[in-house]
């Protein structure tokens, strides 16, 4: 019987059953393109499969990208990669943390405190994502550095642009503010960010200045990088100027991140992430402190 990892088809080659070597041939690349460098979606990882020089490639259409999700979870679950190499942010649970008392909340909070990174700084920087899938792969990096990351599941809601406009309102202390965002490069994703750049300006307070920038996908950088695309759907009216579809996704995970991150950074005082650091244990260690005292322990 036909199993669905055995259906294979790529350009001119007819529909055939994929042998038990070639799903082996096909589990290895994807190991080892995780192993490079993770997390990252399953999006990522097929568009990487993807590539016709890889001895088991597959085809760039939902069958191919169902081939690799499907391998995917299996090389989680028989233990051949760990689950966290594979980040998916579209599913997340709602909690409510509740404490015994106060000293316990200081024992299991104190990790979570961050030193102002951006203090003193002449800017401060957020990231919007157009997808829940990039956001999932760059959300460490926006964490290490302390910079908002905003998906927008495609054109942003009002109420998104208008929540995160006024939470700059208020928290606004004379800084500019840069906004780095990494979308699609298709009739539609080419008009997101146009869009969401329109709705922030309308809601941002006069006084503040903002820089808004289109960090990926861009025309010059799926030439400069070789990435996949695709044809524009033929019904599709929208950016008539847009010949050819461009995910995100199909940007290496690491290339994504190396050129968000650098781009951040260049923001920064060049040791604000060290003496963060070490603001930071000065103060987690004070609240421990705390936290011993109020349990009754010995806080000597």
């Amino acid at each position: 019987m036909t199993t669905p990892d055995q259906v294979y088809e790529a350009g001119p080659l007819k529909r055939r059953r994929r042998t038990k070597a070639q799903i082996a041939q096909l589990d290895a690349q994807i190991i080892d393109v995780l192993r490079e460098d993770h997390p990252q979606s399953v999006r990522h990882v097929f568009y990487r499969m993807t590539d016709p020089r890889l001895p088991e490639p597959v085809e760039k259409s939902d069958r191919g990208y169902e081939a690799v999700q499907r391998r995917a979870v299996e090389l989680r679950r028989n233990g051949s990669i760990p689950y966290g190499w594979i980040t998916d942010a579209t599913r997340r649970g709602y909690f409510v943390d509740t404490f015994s008392d106060a000293g316990e909340f200081l024992s299991r909070v104190h990790g979570l405190y961050r030193a102002d990174l951006w203090q003193g700084c002449p800017v401060r920087c957020e990231v919007w994502v157009e997808s829940r899938s990039i956001a999932g792969v760059v959300q460490r990096d926006c964490a290490e550095l302390a910079v908002p990351l905003y998906p927008t599941g495609g054109f942003s809601s009002i109420s998104l642009a208008h929540e995160a406009a006024e939470l700059i309102n208020t928290t606004h202390d004379g800084q500019d503010l840069v906004i780095f965002y990494i979308g699609d490069h298709d009739p539609a994703g080419v008009l997101i960010d146009v869009v969401l750049e329109r709705e922030l300006r309308e809601h941002l307070d006069p006084g503040i200045r903002f820089t808004f920038e289109r960090l990926a996908i861009n025309p010059d950088q799926i030439a400069r990088y070789g990435l996949p695309s695709r044809p524009r759907k033929a019904r599709e009216r929208r950016a008539p100027e847009v010949t050819e579809a461009v995910e995100a996704e199909a940007m290496p995970a690491g290339l994504l991140r190396g050129l968000l991150r650098d781009r951040i950074e260049a923001l920064l005082p060049p040791d604000a992430l060290h003496v963060a650091r070490v603001a930071e244990e000065s103060e987690k260690a004070y609240l421990r402190r705390i936290a011993d005292i109020l349990s009754g322990g010995d806080a000597s």
